[in-house]
Formats: C-alpha cells, structure tokens, sequence
C-alpha cells in the first residue's frame, strides 16, 4: 500500500510528528466525511479527504440543493474548505475520495478541473468505495490533455 508522507498535529498539543498516512487512513477519513453528506434528493452521499503537505485533514461531503445546479460535491467542499481556512493551491500531497458505489468512485468533470487548478497535477487522488476496493490514480491521469492557468498565459 502506498504511502504519503506528512507532518500531524496532535490534538490538544502544539507538538507536530512525522507520520506516513496510508491510503486507507486517507479512505477512513473521507467515509468520516461522507456521514456528513446532505443528500435529501438523491441519497447519494460522497466523501473526500484532502491532505495537506502540514498532515491537516480537509473533509468534504457533497452538499444537494433542490434546484440541483447549486449541489456542490464533496472533492470541491474539502477543497474550497481548505483554501478558506488559509492553505495555499498546491500545497495539498492527497485527496481519497469514498462512495457507495460497485468500483471506487470517480470525481466529476467540474472536480477535475478544480482539482487542477488547485493541487499539482501530479498529486495522488485515492479513489475508493465502501467495500473497500481502492484504485489510486494522479489528477494528471484523471484529466489528460487538461486546460490550465499556464494556457491563459500564452
């Protein structure tokens, strides 16, 4: 199993360790995150675990809005959670991604593109289920022959 290197805070303490977070550390936190889903219409709750390179946590579960176009999915919370809690585009080493779902889901078009604007693109993305299957996959793979900030520079 693979591992992502980083540094964890401790709980009630200022002191900070090395840890190697595995991928499946990484799943428990986001099926932690999708207990929070709000999915009143389709019941189909997401969770998503962004690790920053400090070893902070970001959780994100998908959000519905009746009008639908509103909803916004759990890779796109943790990340927007984690930009407005201070932490820089491209300082983030993972991101596990859980869903009930028969192979390990898969972000969506817009979670790519964010995902790639946001974290470098090769920064290794967890895909993961609640069986426990496990497919590790970068943001570069994820999205080939992407459209960048660097193309509005040319």
């Amino acid at each position: 199993m693979k591992e992502t290197r980083a540094y964890l805070s401790l709980r009630g303490s200022s002191k900070r360790e090395m840890i190697n977070m595995d991928n499946t550390l990484l799943l428990q936190e986001a099926i932690k995150a999708r207990a929070a889903a709000y999915t009143p219409y389709s019941g189909f709750g997401v969770g998503a675990a962004l690790l920053d390179k400090e070893g902070h946590v970001h959780h994100g579960c998908n959000v519905e809005n009746a009008a639908y176009g509103p909803t916004n999915c759990a890779e796109r919370t943790a990340m927007f959670r984690a930009i407005a809690d201070g932490h820089a585009p491209g300082s983030f080493s993972a991101m596990a991604i859980v869903g009930d779902t028969e192979e390990p889901i898969a972000p969506c078009g817009v979670c790519r593109q964010v995902m790639l604007e946001l974290c470098d693109p090769d920064m290794p993305v967890i895909l993961g289920n609640l069986k426990g299957d496990i497919r590790e996959t970068t943001i570069r793979e994820l999205l080939p022959y992407a459209f960048g900030p660097a193309h509005l520079q040319e």
